[in-house]
């Protein structure tokens, strides 16, 4: 267990933009506008890469106990009261306000080790700006500027003063078993409260406010025995409806999910049925190769009549993607998550599964006798061979000649063909079609005397005719 060191302090002070300086990633969201940080981000610095400790980033504590600011607020106590070492970031510029000596009260009236960070002294006089802190009690102050990376060596040295050698921070492990899921969806349908439903804990913001989560949140748990990555991440919403920075960069943030996890749980609100930007994030999911599990949550404030038609909905709009398993859950209630594993399992096996060349080329030869391709323009394409091309999804590389000229329509009934085989659930299958190169291509026929003499009599002739 490494030491965990939270940084806390009010709205727009720099935290995030300090947490992405030390950790050397940009894993935290980062804007001008105040409270864009609400969930608790997890980081590590290896600044020095023998005393490597956790960094947690907070939002900012705005001295509202209501709605999402009193939610964000209770995300970066709970940070601060299980880290080895609070970070109270200032802002330098502005001086001391109502709210920093509020959240000093109450650092301490919870006896927590605490160092003062005065961020944002760049062109000021830093000695100056530590000067305007120094009725909060602080022995010492550091300096810093995080969006100029000024000051960082002197944060470091503080803080590994006060570090103990071991603490409390949980490190994301690497271990290849560990099945990462990614919760992918329209704002407001689910998701964050799933995640907090599996963790048994409100580790997430959750509310009715659509775009409560802005980053994507990585969170590690252990299920049955299996070893679990949850992705927490933000609602997707039509381009045209995407008019601020900060939900851009959520965007880029979700759709980076899902290219790093295993298998994507797309989330859908019964109430609403399947809409087209339901369709459109799941075309995202497809582009991406990645398996897929639909979760229709709140299905138990149906009827029996809205079920059924949100049956009929579902088997109409979904034809695109007819081997994704559907599953009905009630993320409140927590009915359903068995189901929901259940698929998940059965998508990450599929996913994941190895296939060996014989039994490709195999499988290819059965599906060339039982329906041979089409001849296009008077020439039959030939598939030779096939071979394992990776998985994530399963691919399949497939030699031959004239294979461009495939219509779409052998391209379906082959990933048909191979997904009933391998009995394949839940993923695509991707092929790759590699033709041979011609040796006579862009090469010029150079005709003998002969020839060129035989070709004129030949003219000669016809002409005559």
């Amino acid at each position: 267990m490494l030491p965990l060191v939270a940084l806390v302090g009010r709205p727009n002070v720099g935290k995030s933009t300090l947490f992405n300086a030390l950790t050397r990633t940009r894993d935290a969201l980062v804007h001008d506008e105040p409270g864009v940080t609400r969930d608790r981000n997890y980081g590590i610095c290896r600044l020095m890469p023998e005393r490597p400790f956790v960094l947690v980033d907070t939002g900012g504590i705005g001295g509202e106990e209501e709605g999402l600011a009193g939610a964000t607020a209770r995300q970066s106590r709970a940070a601060a009261e299980e880290a080895d070492l609070v970070l109270f970031v200032v802002d330098g510029r502005e001086g001391p306000s109502s709210l920093d000596d509020e959240l000093m009260q109450w650092l301490r009236r919870h006896s927590r080790p605490t160092l003062l960070v005065v961020n944002k002294t760049d062109g000021i006089d830093a000695r100056q700006a530590i000067a305007e802190f120094s009725r909060y009690g602080f022995e010492d102050a550091t300096a810093v500027s995080s969006a100029h990376r000024l000051g960082l060596d002197d944060l470091l040295d503080d803080v590994l003063e006060r570090l103990p050698e071991e603490g409390s921070g949980e490190v994301l492990d690497q271990d290849p078993e560990r099945v990462r899921i990614a919760f992918i969806g329209r704002p407001n349908v689910g998701k964050s409260t799933l995640v907090n439903r599996l963790l048994g804990e409100e580790r997430m913001i959750a509310s009715d406010v659509p775009g409560t989560t802005r980053d994507s949140i990585a969170v590690d748990m252990e299920r049955d025995g299996r070893l679990y990555r949850l992705i927490d991440t933000a609602g997707i919403r039509r381009k045209g409806r995407v008019e601020e920075a900060v939900e851009k960069f959520s965007v880029i943030k979700t759709l980076q999910a899902i290219e790093e996890c295993q298998v994507a749980v797309v989330m859908l609100d019964a109430n609403e049925g399947v809409t087209d930007q339901d369709a459109t994030v799941l075309g995202a999911v497809l582009d991406a190769g990645r398996a897929l599990v639909v979760a229709v949550n709140k299905w138990d404030g149906l009827t029996t009549y809205q079920r059924e038609q949100v049956e009929a909905l579902l088997s109409r709009k979904l034809t695109f993607a007819p081997w994704a398993e559907n599953v009905r859950i009630s993320a409140v209630h927590g009915s359903g998550l068995r189901e929901l594993f259940k698929a998940i399992h059965r998508a990450h096996l599929s996913a994941t599964r190895e296939l060996g060349t014989s039994e490709v080329t195999k499988a290819l030869e059965a599906a060339y006798t039982a329906n041979p391709p089409p001849t296009v323009r008077g020439h039959v394409p030939k598939l030779r061979f096939a071979h394992p091309g990776g998985t994530n999804p399963p691919t399949v590389v497939i030699h031959g000649s004239r294979l461009k000229s495939l219509p779409q329509s052998y391209h379906r009934y082959l990933e048909n063909f191979f997904r009933k085989r391998f009995k394949l659930v839940g993923t695509p299958v991707r092929f790759v079609f590699k033709e041979g190169d011609n040796p006579y291509k862009d090469r010029k026929n150079e005709l003998s005397d002969r020839q060129v003499a035989q070709r004129r009599r030949l003219m000669r002739h016809v002409k005559r005719k």
